[in-house]
Protein backbone atom coordinates (compact mmCIF):
# COMPACT_ATOMS: atom_id res chain seq x y z
CA UNK A 1 0.00 0.00 0.00
CA UNK A 2 1.19 3.56 -0.83
CA UNK A 3 0.38 5.15 2.12
CA UNK A 4 0.20 9.03 2.33
CA UNK A 5 1.66 10.69 5.44
CA UNK A 6 -1.28 12.88 6.33
CA UNK A 7 0.35 16.29 6.97
CA UNK A 8 -1.63 18.74 9.68
CA UNK A 9 -2.67 22.07 7.90
CA UNK A 10 -5.75 22.60 4.59
CA UNK A 11 -3.51 24.96 2.93
CA UNK A 12 -2.67 23.48 -0.68
CA UNK A 13 1.50 23.38 -0.08
CA UNK A 14 0.54 21.38 2.84
CA UNK A 15 1.93 17.49 1.48
CA UNK A 16 3.57 14.49 2.92
CA UNK A 17 4.82 11.39 1.25
CA UNK A 18 6.17 8.38 2.70
CA UNK A 19 7.43 5.57 1.67
CA UNK A 20 5.48 2.16 0.93
CA UNK A 21 4.31 0.23 4.33
CA UNK A 22 2.74 -2.92 5.00
CA UNK A 23 -1.02 -3.78 4.43
CA UNK A 24 -3.06 -2.72 7.56
CA UNK A 25 -4.95 -0.19 9.88
CA UNK A 26 -3.55 2.75 9.59
CA UNK A 27 -4.27 4.87 12.71
CA UNK A 28 -3.84 8.40 12.48
CA UNK A 29 -4.25 9.55 9.32
CA UNK A 30 -7.05 7.08 7.52
CA UNK A 31 -10.41 7.68 7.10
CA UNK A 32 -12.42 5.32 8.72
CA UNK A 33 -13.97 2.59 7.05
CA UNK A 34 -17.00 3.33 7.59
CA UNK A 35 -16.51 6.68 6.05
CA UNK A 36 -15.22 5.49 3.16
CA UNK A 37 -17.96 2.84 2.53
CA UNK A 38 -20.13 5.81 2.95
CA UNK A 39 -18.87 7.98 0.68
CA UNK A 40 -18.91 4.96 -2.12
CA UNK A 41 -22.32 4.07 -1.88
CA UNK A 42 -25.59 5.51 -3.65
CA UNK A 43 -24.39 8.33 -5.10
CA UNK A 44 -22.26 7.65 -8.31
CA UNK A 45 -26.06 6.67 -9.55
CA UNK A 46 -27.25 9.84 -8.02
CA UNK A 47 -25.22 12.24 -9.88
CA UNK A 48 -27.95 14.20 -11.15
CA UNK A 49 -29.38 14.89 -8.37
CA UNK A 50 -28.56 18.22 -6.64
CA UNK A 51 -26.85 17.69 -2.77
CA UNK A 52 -29.26 19.12 0.24
CA UNK A 53 -27.85 22.57 0.09
CA UNK A 54 -28.88 23.11 3.58
CA UNK A 55 -26.87 20.10 4.78
CA UNK A 56 -29.28 18.93 7.18
CA UNK A 57 -28.68 15.26 7.76
CA UNK A 58 -24.73 16.30 8.26
CA UNK A 59 -26.04 19.03 10.95
CA UNK A 60 -28.52 17.08 12.71
CA UNK A 61 -25.16 14.30 13.01
CA UNK A 62 -22.78 16.82 14.63
CA UNK A 63 -25.81 17.97 16.54
CA UNK A 64 -26.57 15.04 18.16
CA UNK A 65 -22.86 14.43 18.83
CA UNK A 66 -21.77 16.92 20.60
CA UNK A 67 -25.35 18.43 22.00
CA UNK A 68 -25.79 21.56 20.04
CA UNK A 69 -28.93 23.30 18.26
CA UNK A 70 -28.27 21.96 14.66
CA UNK A 71 -29.77 25.96 13.79
CA UNK A 72 -26.29 27.11 14.91
CA UNK A 73 -24.21 25.02 12.80
CA UNK A 74 -22.74 26.16 9.68
CA UNK A 75 -20.86 23.28 7.33
CA UNK A 76 -18.13 24.35 4.65
CA UNK A 77 -15.58 22.55 2.19
CA UNK A 78 -13.14 22.24 4.87
CA UNK A 79 -12.55 24.89 7.98
CA UNK A 80 -11.08 27.03 5.16
CA UNK A 81 -14.39 28.03 4.03
CA UNK A 82 -15.61 29.05 6.93
CA UNK A 83 -12.60 31.16 7.10
CA UNK A 84 -13.39 32.95 3.46
CA UNK A 85 -17.07 33.25 4.37
CA UNK A 86 -16.28 35.00 7.91
CA UNK A 87 -13.85 37.31 5.97
CA UNK A 88 -16.28 38.13 3.36
CA UNK A 89 -18.97 38.54 5.48
CA UNK A 90 -17.54 40.46 8.19
CA UNK A 91 -14.45 42.01 6.44
CA UNK A 92 -13.73 45.14 4.60
CA UNK A 93 -11.20 47.22 3.41
CA UNK A 94 -9.39 49.42 6.25
CA UNK A 95 -10.88 47.05 8.94
CA UNK A 96 -8.23 45.15 11.13
CA UNK A 97 -7.48 41.89 12.36
CA UNK A 98 -5.51 39.98 15.04
CA UNK A 99 -3.62 36.88 14.57
CA UNK A 100 -1.09 35.36 16.34
CA UNK A 101 2.79 35.73 15.44
CA UNK A 102 2.75 31.87 14.22
CA UNK A 103 -0.44 31.47 13.39
CA UNK A 104 -2.16 29.19 10.39
CA UNK A 105 -1.29 30.66 7.20
CA UNK A 106 -5.00 31.04 6.20
CA UNK A 107 -5.96 33.83 8.12
CA UNK A 108 -3.97 36.30 6.73
CA UNK A 109 -5.17 35.09 3.17
CA UNK A 110 -8.53 35.51 3.64
CA UNK A 111 -8.19 38.77 5.47
CA UNK A 112 -6.43 40.11 3.41
CA UNK A 113 -8.58 39.31 -0.04
CA UNK A 114 -11.17 41.08 1.77
CA UNK A 115 -8.73 44.15 2.48
CA UNK A 116 -8.47 44.13 6.16
CA UNK A 117 -5.17 45.21 7.60
CA UNK A 118 -3.36 42.53 9.71
CA UNK A 119 -1.96 42.82 12.96
CA UNK A 120 0.48 40.18 14.59
CA UNK A 121 1.10 39.37 18.02
CA UNK A 122 4.16 38.28 19.03
CA UNK A 123 4.38 35.01 20.74
CA UNK A 124 6.10 34.29 23.71
CA UNK A 125 8.60 31.57 22.46
CA UNK A 126 6.14 29.53 20.64
CA UNK A 127 2.78 30.14 22.64
CA UNK A 128 0.38 32.44 22.25
CA UNK A 129 0.53 35.80 23.99
CA UNK A 130 -2.82 36.82 25.22
CA UNK A 131 -1.97 40.38 26.72
CA UNK A 132 0.16 40.91 23.25
CA UNK A 133 -2.84 40.51 21.54
CA UNK A 134 -5.40 42.60 23.48
CA UNK A 135 -2.77 45.44 22.98
CA UNK A 136 -3.59 45.70 19.08
CA UNK A 137 -7.08 45.74 19.69
CA UNK A 138 -8.70 49.07 18.10
CA UNK A 139 -11.74 50.46 17.26
CA UNK A 140 -11.29 49.08 13.67
CA UNK A 141 -10.80 45.61 14.89
CA UNK A 142 -13.30 43.03 13.51
CA UNK A 143 -11.80 39.55 13.95
CA UNK A 144 -9.48 37.88 16.50
CA UNK A 145 -8.05 34.70 14.67
CA UNK A 146 -7.02 31.71 17.07
CA UNK A 147 -6.05 28.41 16.67
CA UNK A 148 -6.22 26.41 19.65
CA UNK A 149 -4.07 24.05 19.50
CA UNK A 150 -2.13 25.71 17.44
CA UNK A 151 -1.09 25.28 13.77
CA UNK A 152 1.75 24.90 13.07
CA UNK A 153 3.25 24.84 16.63
CA UNK A 154 1.14 22.27 18.36
CA UNK A 155 1.16 24.75 21.80
CA UNK A 156 -2.74 25.57 23.20
CA UNK A 157 -4.10 28.03 25.35
CA UNK A 158 -5.33 27.22 28.83
CA UNK A 159 -9.53 27.85 28.80
CA UNK A 160 -8.93 30.13 31.55
CA UNK A 161 -6.67 32.57 28.93
CA UNK A 162 -9.76 32.25 26.02
CA UNK A 163 -11.82 33.03 28.70
CA UNK A 164 -9.78 35.99 29.43
CA UNK A 165 -8.72 36.99 25.80
CA UNK A 166 -12.94 37.40 24.88
CA UNK A 167 -13.13 39.08 28.11
CA UNK A 168 -10.64 41.69 26.84
CA UNK A 169 -12.81 42.05 23.83
CA UNK A 170 -14.95 44.83 23.00
CA UNK A 171 -18.56 43.03 21.86
CA UNK A 172 -18.24 44.21 18.07
CA UNK A 173 -15.48 41.97 17.64
CA UNK A 174 -15.62 38.41 16.64
CA UNK A 175 -13.79 35.96 18.32
CA UNK A 176 -12.74 32.74 15.95
CA UNK A 177 -11.68 29.55 17.71
CA UNK A 178 -10.58 27.14 15.01
CA UNK A 179 -10.40 24.06 16.82
CA UNK A 180 -9.24 21.30 14.01
CA UNK A 181 -6.77 19.39 16.43
CA UNK A 182 -9.84 19.77 19.52
CA UNK A 183 -9.87 16.11 19.69
CA UNK A 184 -5.73 15.01 20.42
CA UNK A 185 -5.88 16.97 23.07
CA UNK A 186 -5.62 15.24 26.61
CA UNK A 187 -5.13 17.85 28.52
CA UNK A 188 -7.68 19.09 31.85
CA UNK A 189 -7.31 23.04 30.87
CA UNK A 190 -8.63 22.57 27.44
CA UNK A 191 -11.95 23.17 25.86
CA UNK A 192 -12.10 23.66 21.92
CA UNK A 193 -14.47 26.84 22.80
CA UNK A 194 -17.76 25.17 22.01
CA UNK A 195 -18.91 26.98 25.66
CA UNK A 196 -18.34 30.09 24.83
CA UNK A 197 -19.66 30.29 21.38
CA UNK A 198 -22.83 28.99 23.19
CA UNK A 199 -22.42 31.36 25.39
CA UNK A 200 -21.70 34.83 23.66
CA UNK A 201 -22.59 36.47 20.43
CA UNK A 202 -19.23 37.37 19.55
CA UNK A 203 -17.71 33.74 19.38
CA UNK A 204 -17.45 31.49 16.97
CA UNK A 205 -15.98 27.69 17.40
CA UNK A 206 -14.94 25.62 13.90
CA UNK A 207 -13.40 22.00 13.09
CA UNK A 208 -12.99 19.92 10.67
CA UNK A 209 -12.99 16.62 9.38
CA UNK A 210 -9.56 16.52 7.68
CA UNK A 211 -8.06 15.73 10.83
CA UNK A 212 -8.88 12.47 13.83
CA UNK A 213 -11.50 11.73 11.34
CA UNK A 214 -8.83 11.48 7.90
CA UNK A 215 -11.59 12.86 5.76
CA UNK A 216 -9.62 15.74 4.56
CA UNK A 217 -10.06 14.71 0.69
CA UNK A 218 -13.46 15.31 1.26
CA UNK A 219 -13.51 19.03 2.53
CA UNK A 220 -15.83 18.72 5.36
CA UNK A 221 -16.00 21.43 8.55
CA UNK A 222 -18.33 23.10 10.10
CA UNK A 223 -18.36 25.98 12.89
CA UNK A 224 -20.61 26.86 15.93
CA UNK A 225 -22.03 30.14 16.68
CA UNK A 226 -24.73 33.02 18.04
CA UNK A 227 -27.37 32.51 15.38
CA UNK A 228 -26.81 36.06 13.56
CA UNK A 229 -23.23 34.98 12.50
CA UNK A 230 -24.42 31.61 11.36
CA UNK A 231 -27.25 33.54 9.13
CA UNK A 232 -24.48 36.18 8.02
CA UNK A 233 -22.34 33.09 6.58
CA UNK A 234 -25.15 31.22 5.09
CA UNK A 235 -26.26 34.09 3.00
CA UNK A 236 -22.70 33.97 2.12
CA UNK A 237 -21.97 31.00 1.02
CA UNK A 238 -22.73 29.05 -2.54
CA UNK A 239 -25.71 27.12 -2.21
CA UNK A 240 -24.05 23.61 -3.11
CA UNK A 241 -21.28 23.87 -1.49
CA UNK A 242 -20.69 20.33 -0.05
CA UNK A 243 -21.05 17.29 -2.06
CA UNK A 244 -23.57 14.24 -0.99
CA UNK A 245 -20.83 11.67 -1.05
CA UNK A 246 -19.03 14.00 1.33
CA UNK A 247 -21.70 15.18 3.87
CA UNK A 248 -22.41 10.83 3.75
CA UNK A 249 -19.11 10.03 4.65
CA UNK A 250 -19.03 12.71 7.45
CA UNK A 251 -22.13 11.44 8.86
CA UNK A 252 -20.45 8.00 8.94
CA UNK A 253 -17.33 9.27 10.53
CA UNK A 254 -19.87 11.33 13.38
CA UNK A 255 -21.49 7.77 14.21
CA UNK A 256 -17.90 5.92 14.28
CA UNK A 257 -16.51 7.09 17.69
CA UNK A 258 -14.32 3.86 18.41
CA UNK A 259 -12.07 5.03 15.06
CA UNK A 260 -11.81 8.03 16.47
CA UNK A 261 -10.80 6.98 19.68
CA UNK A 262 -8.17 4.45 18.71
CA UNK A 263 -6.67 7.11 16.65
CA UNK A 264 -6.52 9.28 19.49
CA UNK A 265 -4.86 6.83 21.51
CA UNK A 266 -2.34 5.67 18.32
CA UNK A 267 -1.39 9.63 19.04
CA UNK A 268 -0.85 9.62 22.54
CA UNK A 269 1.28 7.03 22.30
CA UNK A 270 3.09 7.76 19.43
CA UNK A 271 4.01 12.01 19.72
CA UNK A 272 5.66 11.41 23.21
CA UNK A 273 7.73 8.27 21.58
CA UNK A 274 8.79 10.38 18.46
CA UNK A 275 9.08 13.43 20.80
CA UNK A 276 11.69 11.87 22.55
CA UNK A 277 13.18 10.10 19.49
CA UNK A 278 14.03 13.17 18.37
CA UNK A 279 15.35 14.93 21.25
CA UNK A 280 17.51 11.98 21.71
CA UNK A 281 18.98 13.64 18.39
CA UNK A 282 20.10 16.34 19.57
CA UNK A 283 16.93 18.42 18.25
CA UNK A 284 14.89 20.95 19.86
CA UNK A 285 11.17 19.81 19.77
CA UNK A 286 8.24 22.59 20.96
CA UNK A 287 6.23 20.41 23.19
CA UNK A 288 2.83 19.64 21.08
CA UNK A 289 -0.28 18.48 22.13
CA UNK A 290 -1.76 17.62 18.26
CA UNK A 291 -0.49 15.27 16.03
CA UNK A 292 2.38 16.39 14.88
CA UNK A 293 5.74 17.84 16.07
CA UNK A 294 7.58 21.04 15.03
CA UNK A 295 11.02 20.41 15.34
CA UNK A 296 14.19 22.84 15.51
CA UNK A 297 17.41 22.78 13.44
CA UNK A 298 20.66 24.11 13.80
CA UNK A 299 20.78 27.70 11.62
CA UNK A 300 20.80 26.53 7.89
CA UNK A 301 20.54 22.77 8.93
CA UNK A 302 16.42 22.56 8.13
CA UNK A 303 17.25 22.89 4.45
CA UNK A 304 19.50 20.25 4.54
CA UNK A 305 17.92 18.06 6.33
CA UNK A 306 14.87 18.43 4.06
CA UNK A 307 16.58 17.78 1.16
CA UNK A 308 18.38 14.28 2.60
CA UNK A 309 14.87 13.43 3.96
CA UNK A 310 12.97 14.02 0.62
CA UNK A 311 16.18 12.02 -1.11
CA UNK A 312 15.12 9.07 0.75
CA UNK A 313 11.43 9.55 0.19
CA UNK A 314 9.86 11.71 3.22
CA UNK A 315 8.44 15.26 2.95
CA UNK A 316 8.02 17.18 6.25
CA UNK A 317 6.80 20.51 6.22
CA UNK A 318 9.41 23.54 5.84
CA UNK A 319 7.83 26.13 7.97
CA UNK A 320 9.86 29.04 5.68
CA UNK A 321 6.30 30.42 5.01
CA UNK A 322 5.80 30.73 8.87
CA UNK A 323 8.98 32.57 9.89
CA UNK A 324 10.75 29.62 10.51
CA UNK A 325 13.00 28.91 8.47
CA UNK A 326 14.87 26.63 10.61
CA UNK A 327 12.22 24.46 11.38
CA UNK A 328 10.75 21.42 10.01
CA UNK A 329 6.97 20.18 11.02
CA UNK A 330 6.35 16.17 11.36
CA UNK A 331 3.11 14.22 11.19
CA UNK A 332 2.06 11.39 13.55
CA UNK A 333 1.80 8.54 11.38
CA UNK A 334 1.85 4.47 11.62
CA UNK A 335 4.65 3.21 13.98
CA UNK A 336 5.62 2.87 10.23
CA UNK A 337 6.24 5.92 8.99
CA UNK A 338 7.54 7.41 11.76
CA UNK A 339 10.20 4.98 12.36
CA UNK A 340 11.47 5.03 9.29
CA UNK A 341 10.94 9.23 8.99
CA UNK A 342 13.09 8.81 12.16
CA UNK A 343 15.55 5.76 11.28
CA UNK A 344 16.21 8.61 8.02
CA UNK A 345 17.02 11.27 10.57
CA UNK A 346 19.33 9.98 12.99
CA UNK A 347 21.17 8.99 9.54
CA UNK A 348 21.37 12.52 9.03
CA UNK A 349 22.08 13.86 12.32
CA UNK A 350 25.10 11.58 12.48
CA UNK A 351 26.74 12.99 9.34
Amino acid sequence: MNACWQDCGDDAADRVVTRDVPDGPVRGHAASGNAQRAGKRDPAAKLHLYPDGGHTKLRAAIAGRYGLDPARLICGAGSDEIFFLLARAFLGPGDEVIETEHAFGIYSIVSKQSGAVVNIAKDRGMECDVDAMLALVTPRTRIVWLANPNNPTGTYLPFSEVRRLHAGLPDNVLLVIDAAYAEFVRRNDYSSGLELASEFDNVIMTRTFSKIYGLAAARLGWGYGPPSVIEALNKTRGPFNLSTPAMMAGIAAIEDQDFMEKTADHNDVELPRVTASLREMGLDVTDSVANFVLVHFKPGEAAKADAYLRSKGYILRAMHSYKMPDALRMSIGTVEENSGALAVLKEFMSK
